[in-house]
């Protein structure tokens, strides 16, 4: 079974987040609500509280298979936290981990040098020059990231994941069963 684990601060944006966790646990996938604040719950930017959380000192990182990160106001919190830079590191280090960015968490990647030679997207206010390419799109994967837009787009974000994780058979499979005709 693939597993991913999800990690966030307060002030994450909770549809960047709930759609990645739905649409994955949907079809299979483990799937880990991780505090980076090492906090038992955790509250999005609208008043939304997730709880359990594994507090990210108990968490064991180098057991998943995707590390994702909403966007919202949290993600300064996340880029200004050592340890959760370390664990992006070291997830961007290994070669069977997938990394998800949503909305404003790209940013955090494009200031540590990870977009670079990459096609990515971000929330299009927030793009610099990250020596990647940029691309209007909802979702973008490129190798073993994958990068979402903004908050209308983490359905799209979510299928890309799967489709990463579990490959383009399981996710259409998975759509199917979501998308009425």
């Amino acid at each position: 079974m693939k597993k991913a684990a999800v990690l966030m601060d307060n002030g994450f944006e909770e549809l960047e987040a709930m759609g990645p966790i739905a649409l994955l646990r949907r079809a299979g996938v483990e799937v880990d609500l991780v505090s980076a604040a090492n906090k038992i719950e955790g509250t999005g930017r609208f008043g939304v509280t997730y709880s359990p959380m594994i507090p990210m000192n108990e968490y064991d990182f180098s057991a998943v298979d995707a590390l994702i990160l909403p966007g919202g106001p949290h993600y300064a919190k996340l880029e200004s936290n050592p340890e959760v830079l370390e664990v992006i590191r070291n997830a961007a280090a290994n070669p069977n981990q997938i990394i998800g960015a949503i909305c404003a968490a790209p940013t955090i990647l494009g200031h540590m040098g990870l977009l670079e030679g990459k096609d990515y997207t971000c929330f299009t206010s927030m793009n610099e020059d990250f020596k990647g390419t940029y691309l209007d799109d909802g979702a973008v994967t490129d190798g073993n990231l994958v990068t979402g837009r903004s908050a209308a787009y983490s359905i799209d974000f979510a299928f890309a994941l799967m489709e990463a994780l579990l490959g383009k058979e399981k996710t259409r499979e998975v759509k199917a069963s979501v998308y009425t005709k």
